[in-house]
């Protein structure tokens, strides 16, 4: 009954429009209702707890570094490297979307910061070029999402926390899985490359891409830096965070110099903000999640998967479907933050790998973020793109069946995530 309880008060209040972090504050409280031990200090006390995580540190400095690249031109000088290797082929500016969102995915983690980024950049360059504007969309949408795969990761660091599985192993076991995502985009691009006959970009001379490497060295070297510095013990994931914010202030004011002590305000301003909204979103799931454990909804949880932990194949493929579908309707964010704690009894039972569920759990809800109707990047990519999202919608399909196809073959052959990880974590 208390299943039943939660899940028709969330899904309830979603269908108003509700912001999700007073939904979820909202079924905390159905759930203390129907319990029969309301108690509103017992929220708040869960709420500061739940954000009260060294580990979560993390979302705010990388978010921060994240407005600074942003504010600056890091962001354009990875487009610049981009096309100077890709730009040349047909339909060159596609495979420039893939590989700078590959590149920028090391510097953000964040698949709303990269679409958004690369967005306001490529595709108003790509429909100088004569490329479709609701196609090249469609393809910063749905390269957004390597960011939360490839390290540094928001949502990894947010399953970390949730889970209590190391970080920097989620970290590296999304290295390899986001560069198979980006290889399956770009096989992707080729074909509508060649059915709309897109062009051909520039192709630079020697003097010119010794030009091109120089001013981007130093951008490159920021996901090198982070992800090398977290993979050799050199800092931890939090500290990834804050040096990533110091490189990319003293890179953006002292090297590039677009970034002045003036700028600084509404850079701070604009991080904080999404730092608050994502930090709220995680305090009130925490709430729920403590209240999911009182109310025995993980076992209720077990009756309806149990059954199926004897064959781990059969178990994945029965926990993606839901996953999938609930990728539909929910944020990447709280859907992490509510239904790990309930499905991770059920993947130690199944015999699962903890930091192999957790990059599958990520990477399919990061499918969601480019599925209708609630998809996050969608949305964003229809204020970048300036198309409405029905056009969007109908162009993303192409790049969406890649990406599933992407998270069937890591669900079928898991030494795709634990072989290298083996390497990268030791």
């Amino acid at each position: 009954m208390a299943l039943g309880i939660f899940f028709a008060s969330l899904f309830a209040l979603l269908a108003l429009g509700i912001p999700i972090a007073v939904v979820l504050v909202l079924c905390a409280v159905a759930l203390m209702l129907f319990l029969g031990n309301f108690d509103a200090q017992i929220i708040a006390q869960n709420m500061v707890y739940g954000a009260n995580s060294f580990p979560l540190m993390a979302i705010p400095f990388f978010m921060l570094a994240g407005e600074i690249m942003a504010y600056g031109s890091l962001s354009q000088k990875i487009v610049d490297f981009a096309t100077m290797l890709v730009g040349r082929i047909r339909g060159g500016l596609g495979y420039v979307v893939v590989l700078a969102s590959i590149l920028f995915a090391g510097l953000s983690g964040s698949a709303v910061a990269d679409a958004a980024a690369l967005g306001s950049i490529l595709v108003p360059l790509m429909a100088r070029e004569g490329y479709r504007r609701d196609v090249s969309t469609a393809l910063v949408a749905s390269s957004g999402i390597i960011a939360p795969i490839i390290p540094p990761s928001i949502p990894m660091i947010i399953f970390g926390v949730t889970s209590g599985v190391s970080i920097t192993k989620l970290f590296m076991s999304g290295i390899i899985p986001g560069l198979i995502l980006g290889l399956i985009l770009m096989v992707t691009w080729t074909f509508l490359a060649r059915k709309g006959n897109y062009p051909r970009g520039k192709k630079y001379s020697r003097a010119e891409s010794l030009k091109v490497v120089k001013e981007s060295v130093w951008a490159l070297l920021m996901p090198i830096i982070i992800v090398g510095g977290i993979r050799f013990g050199v800092f931890t994931p939090t500290e990834a965070g804050a040096v990533a914010v110091v490189y990319a202030l003293v890179v953006s004011m002292f090297i590039y110099r677009d970034v002045n002590l003036k700028d600084l305000k509404p850079i701070f301003i604009a991080a904080a903000k999404s730092t608050s909204v994502v930090m709220f979103v995680a305090s009130a799931a925490m709430a729920v999640a403590w209240l999911l454990t009182v109310a025995q909804i993980p076992n209720q949880m077990a009756q309806i998967f149990g059954g199926l932990t004897e064959n781990k194949l059969v178990f994945l493929v029965a926990v993606n479907v839901f996953l999938l579908f609930l990728g539909m309707i929910m944020d990447l964010t709280p859907a992490i933050l509510i239904f790990t704690p309930v499905l991770m009894p059920l993947v130690a039972k199944a015999g699962i790998d903890p930091v192999y569920f957790g990059l599958i759990m990520v990477f399919n809800l990061c499918i969601g973020l480019i599925t209708p109707p609630i998809g996050t990047v969608l949305y964003v990519g229809c204020g970048v793109g300036q198309i409405n999202f029905i056009d969007l919608t109908k162009k993303i399909w192409p790049f969406l069946i890649a990406e599933i196809i992407v998270l069937i073959l890591l669900i079928l052959f898991p030494d795709l995530v634990m072989v290298p990880l083996r390497w990268f974590a030791n």
